[in-house]
Order: C-alpha cells, then sequence, then structure tokens
C-alpha cells in the first residue's frame, strides 16, 4: 500500500500537499476510493481512503495504529564531517536502519570545512535525504539532521545519554562486551577520513565518553557509522 507522511490533519481527514497529490493522481494513478497508508510523523500509521477533488487529494481515516518499525532505544550518531556526498550516503543508510538523530560535528582532521552558507544548503540537502530515506523504509518519525556543532560541544551534549561511545581508529573496548539492558538512548561518535587525533579522544575520555574501536579492520569513514549503528541496533534488539 502506498505511504506518505503527512501532519495536516482535521477531525478524520488528512489533507496532503499539492507534490503528494499529484504524484498520487498522476503517477500512481490512484482512484477515489482507494487505500493509503499515512504517517503522522509521530509514530502512528493510518489507512485511509482517497478522496479526490480536482488536484487536491484527502486520506480519510479508516484506522489507526502505532508504528512498529521504530527502535525502543534512541540512538543518535554524531557525524565528523567528510569529503564530499559521503555523508548523504551515511544520512540515507543510518535513516534506514533506524537512527533517531544525526548531527555533523567538526573535528580537528576534518578536511572538508564549508561556510555557514554552504552548510546551510547541506543540511537542508541532509534533511529531504533523511524524508525519502524514512518514506522509503516505513519509519514512523522523520530523523532530524541537526546544524553542526565543534567536537567539545558534542562530547559536552551527550553527557546525559544512558551509553557513550567514541569510535576511535586505534582501538578500545568492544561492543561486545555491555549490556544493553534498560537503555533509552545512545549517543556515538565517528570521525571523518582522518579519524581523532590523541587530544580528543583524551578529551572523550576524560568526560566518561568509552572509546571503542570497530574491529581488526579499517573501515572508511562512510562505512563505519553504518557498522557501527548496524551493530548497536543487532545488540539493542533492534533489528
Amino acid at each position: 500500500m502506498p505511504r506518505f507522511f503527512c501532519i495536516n490533519k482535521e477531525n478524520d481527514k488528512f489533507y496532503l500537499d499539492k507534490e503528494d497529490s499529484k504524484h498520487i493522481i498522476k503517477s500512481l494513478r490512484m482512484k477515489e476510493g482507494d487505500n493509503i497508508t499515512i504517517c503522522d510523523k509521530n509514530g502512528y500509521d493510518y489507512e485511509c481512503e482517497l478522496i479526490i477533488d480536482s488536484e487536491n487529494v484527502q486520506g480519510k481515516i479508516i484506522s489507526k495504529k502505532e508504528n512498529d518499525t521504530e527502535p525502543n532505544v534512541k540512538i543518535t550518531l554524531y557525524q565528523a564531517l567528510p569529503k564530499s556526498d559521503k555523508f548523504e550516503t551515511i544520512v540515507q543508510k543510518a535513516v534506514e536502519l533506524g537512527i533517531y538523530e544525526i548531527v555533523p560535528i567538526m573535528t580537528n582532521r576534518c578536511i572538508s570545512r564549508p561556510d555557514k552558507k554552504s552548510m546551510k544548503k547541506k543540511i537542508e540537502r541532509y534533511n529531504k535525504i533523511a524524508f525519502e530515506a524514512a518514506k522509503q523504509s516505513g519509519r514512523g518519525i522523520i530523523p532530524r539532521v541537526r546544524e553542526m556543532i565543534g567536537f567539545k560541544e558534542a562530547v559536552k551534549e551527550i553527557k546525559d545519554y544512558d551509553m557513550k561511545i567514541l569510535f576511535y581508529e586505534n582501538g578500545g573496548e568492544s561492543l561486545k562486551d555491555f549490556k544493553y539492558e534498560n537503555l533509552n538512548d545512545i549517543a556515538f561518535i565517528v570521525g571523518s577520513e582522518g579519524g581523532f587525533d590523541a587530544l580528543e579522544a583524551g578529551y572523550a575520555k576524560e568526560n566518561d565518553i568509552t572509546l571503542m574501536g570497530l574491529g581488526k579492520r579499517i573501515l572508511r569513514c562512510e562505512t563505519a557509522p553504518i557498522a557501527a549503528l548496524s551493530a548497536l541496533m543487532l545488540l539493542t534488539d533492534n533489528m
């Protein structure tokens, strides 16, 4: 059944925007009375019957249920900004796997250092990718890609998470050696092409962030966060 995100709801109807209305009528060639699934972005799915008025589409609610794809642990990725379009790939795959939120960060070894204007455009692009990935993968929410922050700000921000990890290219603890029961949230930090320098690793450790490795093989910066997230989803019983 075709699936759409929509928050424009009044009483027992959703009012889809022009873009989705056009897609339903012109591309999918759906007709009045056909059924679609509408997600309210807050974790609920609605089965709706189409009402088509010229070029405007409404969905009359038939039933409502809680979306069952959302992980029971909120996992946030703090990703050092890599070169070229690697961040786009990270966003897409992380959303598919169940990430809650993504925060780009600037570290000492980041090669890509966009100015504020270009970064604003990138954030808009990243959020569009997150939206499409959430739609494609049947998510109950649309994970947000936030504004970029510095490394020290990221370290301070995650101090209250139940589990705090920095994946360090020089190794550290192993994911399999920890217990994952009764966790509400996890934050993990992944480096860019150059990884982290010793000062950053030391600062993270001083602030009670666990340094961990991702195995004996060297992973590309766009592979590391996806490998880490996949492992965390499995270990928290969300795969």
